[in-house]
């Protein structure tokens, strides 16, 4: 299937690895030349040759934290009117017992998942309403839905953003620009092999065994974690044009983990 959006400009922060990766891959696939940002030099740099040989559009990669007023001016001076912006970024760490959080954890976690992404889009939104086309996918989390301890650091700051992407998408429609957050459960990515070979560490287990008493714990109905590749591809078809009447909306991809039909 041809999305429809072969030479775009696509931006993507966060796209060295796991769903951004995904995404930039997807996106590369049908044709979208690709600005990359992330924080580690050796991984970008990996990744944004990767997806070039494979597919033979143009990536620039950028070093740079999206989260920092640097980053983010480096970043826009690179790619200043992207088509299509993505955002993304690792998750902040699990949390067991919400009292354990302390202040610059709330800084980090509300400054990467909630402020940055919000002046991205408010940086590219005229450009992108200028020109009567645009498309803005924020890879959220599932937590920002359905609250769960474990996640509040990711959770909650996403849960303002996901309701501020839904306010300023009503705004732009009408010019031909939509916006829309996926919401991810458990996937198989570099964060996640991190959290739990930890936990296997600490209980001499492996990290199959870890993510096999998780899926039981939190009743996933797919019986396992998700395939980053998978959440790469809806991020492309929410840029296509036949998502061009799907705006505002919060889309759950968790393999049955949570009980819902809205």
């Amino acid at each position: 299937m041809d999305l429809g959006i072969r030479g775009r400009m696509a931006l993507i922060n966060g796209g060295s690895a796991g769903m951004g990766k995904a995404a930039a891959f997807a996106l590369a696939r049908e044709g979208v030349e690709l600005v990359l940002s992330a924080r580690g030099e050796a991984r970008l740099q990996a990744t944004a040759q990767e997806i070039s040989a494979a597919t033979g559009v143009r990536v620039v990669p950028i070093v740079a934290d999206h989260s920092s007023r640097e980053g983010m001016a480096r970043i826009l001076a690179a790619c200043p009117a992207p088509d299509i912006l993505v955002g993304t970024c690792s998750p902040p760490p699990m949390t067991e017992d919400y009292r354990s959080i302390d202040a610059a954890q709330w800084q980090t976690s509300l400054d990467t998942g909630l402020l940055s992404p919000v002046h991205f889009m408010n940086a590219v939104l005229d450009g992108m309403v200028a020109r009567r086309w645009g498309r803005i996918v924020n890879i959220a989390t599932i937590a920002a839905k359905y609250p769960l301890e474990l996640r509040i650091l990711s959770g909650a700051p996403r849960a303002a953003l996901v309701n501020y992407a839904g306010a300023v998408a009503l705004r732009v429609a009408q010019h031909g620009v939509t916006i829309n957050n996926v919401l991810p459960g458990m996937f198989h990515s570099a964060f996640t092999r991190d959290q739990f070979e930890a936990r296997a560490a600490a209980n001499g287990t492996t990290y199959e065994d870890e993510v096999a008493r998780f899926v039981q714990d939190f009743r996933i109905a797919a019986r396992r974690f998700g395939d980053t590749d998978d959440v790469g591809a809806l991020v492309a078809w929410l840029c296509s044009r036949f998502a061009g009447y799907i705006t505002g909306q919060s889309i759950v991809m968790d393999g049955g983990a949570t009980r819902s039909t809205f």
